[in-house]
């Protein structure tokens, strides 16, 4: 499954860019989980005001979100990056 979580960034981040090394970082660890298989941090590549920031897609077996839910990546990212969210938004595939 391929989780998704899509950020549009408050109008406070004027260096997009320079946080996507951060996640990244953030989010490395969470393939030492088992049921992760990978993480990928995607910057948005045209800047318009309707769009989205950043994209980043967790691989993982679909038992494996509650895992990911009740990990530190997880709760540093809410508490960390939270107040520089004005929307997200959360989509699961296959």
């Amino acid at each position: 499954m391929l989780h998704h979580i899509l950020v549009k960034y408050t109008d406070d981040v004027t260096d997009k860019q320079a946080l996507i090394p951060e996640i990244e970082q953030l989010f490395a660890p969470l393939t030492k989980v088992e049921g992760i298989h990978g993480v990928k941090v995607c910057p948005n590549v045209v800047d318009r005001p309707n769009r989205y920031d950043v994209m980043i897609v967790i691989d993982l077996e679909p038992e494996a979100l509650a895992a990911y839910d009740q990990s530190e990546p997880h709760h540093r990212w809410k508490e960390e990056y939270g107040h520089l969210m004005a929307k997200k938004a959360i989509f699961d595939c296959d």
